[in-house]
């Protein structure tokens, strides 16, 4: 894998990072240093939250709670969605570095 993909991969994460409004591990911020264990569980947090959420609203909805549109539920379970979506093309993107590195030879 080119460093260049690897940048851009990174570049990428900080960009849905942003967009999906998640804040730095509280450890990171007072230390400076970024652990990749807390920005890891941080991210899943953040997919597993969207996914409660948009349950409970689903559940809202079909009880028939008048607090709940059918719109914000639908757009929380799209967030859920591609919160989720995002986390696997990482996961996967992380196996293959994994994979191509135990591929080279020493």
């Amino acid at each position: 894998m080119e460093t260049s993909a690897v940048d851009s991969l990174l570049a990428q994460m900080r960009v849905m990072k942003a967009a999906a409004g998640l804040r730095e591990p509280q450890q990171a911020t007072q230390t400076g240093k970024m652990d990749f264990a807390d920005v890891l569980k941080s991210s899943l947090d953040g997919v597993a939250r969207a996914q409660a959420k948009s349950e409970d609203m689903q559940k809202a909805f079909v009880l028939g709670d008048s607090n709940v549109s059918l719109s914000d539920t639908m757009i929380a379970m799209q967030k859920a969605s591609i919160n989720f979506q995002t986390a696997v093309q990482v996961r996967n993107k992380a196996v293959q570095a994994y994979n191509d590195i135990m591929n080279m030879q020493v």
